[in-house]
């Protein structure tokens, strides 16, 4: 297929240009002859299904990687980058799906990181003038975060804000952003489009990578589209739709988004009554039943992941009792929930999920050593094995079980997780945000394989922040406000504004 031309107007020069860009690693061709133009004051969307080459295509750019052929300009001039201080210094920023921050530091060390201001003697650092900064960059672009914060105590969505804050301290004509709402509220994504467009104005060119499909039709100028690492569609954003950038990312159509809901419901599998939590959740009750996934929603902060954290011992209980299959469980650790038959997939798969350095049959097999018989030596062809038919199972694209994590795209890391409870054969599941930074294609698969396990007569506890998806694969639906359970709804029953309603307006007494 011949990319379509983009209109763009004279005014408009070339920021960048990256002409015949191909990658190899190993056995797999990662691009194949890649050409993108972005242009000044431009938002220009890159998507694909996870493994296309997006994030390859902009390392080149950033300098992470280098190309196996072809050239790049920066405003009409030749550029090569052996490492991303030389990209940094051209006046290119990236903001990556995976965060990269150093946990033990503050907020405004993390974003200072290497460009600290000096304090009044050499070698000194002034930590008062850093914070100043990092608070008057807050302010600028609307960011409500203290920048005396440990990185290790914010939530997921602050540590993108973080993110993002370095990205736009240094005075860059180019900014990359990869994902960067995956781990934001609706609020703060809104607050983020507003940065965009004034970044936009200012004439930076801009390249964003979403799956979120609707952001790109309200936010960019031109779409281009990766398929298999290759340029296939280029195209004003207001000529296309979302069933028709779909179209150029699959290569078909997507029909039957959300799967049909067969699974019998029997009886009561979980049981929570009056949990509460030091993490701040109080007196959460509610039940699942075999076959039936219900849903959690809230807004960011709301309890939703403290709910399960509570329940996978991961969190100290103040309060409450826990009974799975009519069995009253004491849990005090992960290790007493995975004994007892229940499983966590975290919203966070680098941080707190995967091994990302070691391969990806240990990452499946890591919690799962005592029931398939590894005592007292590992055997690793049995570990490849069985790690290998769960990972058919749920068509994980890898060069072998024996990659490493890191080397995996995020759709293939979020089904490494997968895999790994599959492989448990637990009876309860908590799936947090299982398709957060996964592409449409992957989505669907994943929304198969929760109704599957719902046939089988597991019990699944889904924590989304996307109420589509929400009323899509969901019997019934908790809503938490402020660590509190408000709402326990059958989704066919209730609409998006009641469940907004409910997690957003505090109740006059």
């Amino acid at each position: 297929m011949t990319p379509a031309s983009p209109e763009v107007t004279p005014a408009q020069h070339a920021a960048l240009r990256m002409t015949s860009i191909s990658k190899r690693f190993g056995p797999v061709q990662a691009l194949r002859d890649v050409c993108i133009t972005v242009r000044a004051g431009t938002v220009h969307a890159l998507v694909g299904e996870n493994g296309a080459g997006k994030s390859t295509l902009m390392k080149i750019l950033a300098g992470v990687y280098q190309p196996d052929t072809g050239a790049i300009e920066i405003h009409g001039r030749p550029q090569s980058f052996a490492h991303p201080a030389q990209a940094l210094e051209a006046g290119i920023s990236m903001i990556y799906q995976e965060l990269d921050l150093a946990e033990h530091l503050t907020v405004a060390e993390n974003i200072f990181l290497g460009a600290e201001p000096g304090g009044p003697l050499p070698f000194t650092i002034s930590h008062k003038q850093m914070m100043a900064r990092a608070a008057g960059l807050a302010q600028r672009f609307s960011f409500d975060i203290d920048p005396a914060a440990k990185v290790e105590d914010l939530a997921t969505g602050d540590c993108q804000i973080v993110e993002i804050l370095k990205a736009l301290r240094h005075h860059a004509s180019i900014l990359v952003m990869d994902e960067p709402t995956s781990s934001l509220s609706e609020r703060e994504a809104k607050r983020l489009f507003e940065v965009v467009r004034r970044l936009r104005r200012e004439g930076l060119a801009i390249v964003y990578i979403s799956h979120r499909l609707e952001e790109i039709i309200d936010l960019a100028d031109q779409v281009s589209v990766l398929r298999d690492g290759a340029l296939v569609h280029c195209e004003q954003a207001a000529r296309l739709d979302i069933p028709k950038i779909v179209h150029y990312m699959v290569g078909r159509e997507l029909t039957d988004f959300f799967p049909t809901r067969a699974a019998q419901v029997g009886a009561v599998l979980l049981q929570v009554q009056g949990l509460s939590s030091e993490a701040g959740i109080r007196d959460i009750s509610f039940e699942v039943r075999r076959g039936e996934i219900v849903g959690v929603a809230g807004l960011v902060g709301a309890g939703r992941t403290e709910v399960a954290r509570a329940i996978f011992g991961v969190d100290k209980r103040t309060g409450g009792q826990i009974t799975l299959d009519g069995r009253a469980l004491n849990i005090r650790s992960p290790a007493d929930a995975i004994a007892s038959g229940i499983a966590l997939l975290t919203e966070d798969r680098k941080r707190t999920g995967l091994c990302l350095e070691l391969p990806c049959s240990w990452n499946i097999t890591l919690p799962n050593l005592d029931c398939i018989g590894f005592k007292p030596f590992l055997k690793p062809a049995q570990e490849n094995r069985l790690a290998g038919d769960v990972g058919a199972r749920i068509a994980i694209k890898w060069s072998s079980p024996a990659a490493v994590a890191a080397s995996l795209s995020g759709g293939n890391q979020q089904k490494l997780l997968i895999a790994r409870w599959l492989l448990a054969n637990s009876e309860f599941l908590i799936f947090d945000e299982p398709t957060r930074g996964i592409d449409v294609g992957a989505k669907t698969e994943v929304y198969g394989l929760l109704n599957r396990l719902a046939e089988e007569g597991k019990a699944i506890l889904f924590i989304s922040s996307e109420l589509p998806e929400l009323f899509g694969i969901a019997d019934r639906l908790l809503v938490m406000r402020r660590g509190r359970l408000v709402g326990n709804l059958v989704t066919k029953q209730t609409t998006p504004e009641e469940v907004m309603h409910l997690a957003a307006v505090e109740e006059k007494t």
